[in-house]
């Protein structure tokens, strides 16, 4: 695979070594629209390289430059990703535009890329994540429709399929133990979740984050059984 180079003005010196890969979804009307933002030097973002929906791939940032896709974010104690991250933008309208499933030829050339990418730097599978990962209080993408579970399949990320443990599910305004273990369970796979018991806002955005990207098929901020029984399962696979 030789990338497209398309170089961002939009970066700067890193502060570690890549750790993390974080998926995204460009948001965007087009794909010629996203080349041109996460290039345009007012717009002071960018992400490593861009995917489009032929299975393009855009080189905009070298990988051992850090660029600025992440923003205000946190993943397994590590916050303001942008320094030990590479980012991937992933050609989609996204959730404002018209959320689309993404195309056979992009997401095999996300795998490939994804693939590339590991040889030259130690990430993990449980730290490949979608920007929803990393920030759900603000961001939804790569969202519900990208093929996680495509991606794992190739070797790249984690995914469980267990059967849905039984239980009430567990929503907002909910407070007690439940809610802490819950809290605690999120915590522990890395995201910013302080445990409190008490089941609010903050709560709601990372259960809809992780189904998301884990549970797709129900998107809606409740711990049901079955986001609970593949949290636990999760936290069991990245032991």
């Amino acid at each position: 695979m030789i990338p497209i180079e398309a170089p961002s003005p939009n970066f700067d010196a890193r502060t570690a070594t890549p750790s993390v890969l974080v998926l995204h979804y460009t948001g965007m009307p087009t794909g010629a629209e996203a080349l041109d933002r996460l290039r345009d030097p007012a717009a002071k973002v960018s992400s490593h390289y861009l995917v489009e929906e032929d299975g393009r791939v855009f080189r905009l940032v070298a990988e051992e430059r850090r660029a600025w896709h992440a923003g205000v974010s946190y993943w397994r104690g590590r916050r303001n990703l942008n320094g030990e991250s590479i980012g991937v933008e992933i050609v989609n309208p996204g959730h404002e535009f018209g959320y689309r499933p993404f195309p056979d030829a992009q997401v095999e050339a996300v795998t490939a890329l994804v693939a590339d990418i590991r040889t030259r730097w130690s990430i993990e599978d449980r730290d490949i994540v979608g920007h929803s990962d990393v920030a759900p209080a603000r961001k939804d993408d790569p969202g519900e429709l990208f093929p996680w579970k495509r991606l794992a399949q190739a070797g790249h990320g984690l995914w469980v399929e267990p059967a849905a443990a039984p239980g009430l599910p567990v929503g907002e305004g909910e407070t007690g133990a439940a809610v802490f273990a819950l809290q605690a369970g999120f915590t522990r796979l890395g995201y910013d979740l302080p445990p409190s018991g008490r089941f609010e806002a903050e709560t709601t955005a990372v259960v809809r984050a992780f189904q998301r990207h884990w549970r797709p098929q129900q998107v809606d901020g409740i711990a049901d059984g079955e986001t609970r029984a593949r949290l636990i399962a999760l936290l069991r696979l990245a032991a």
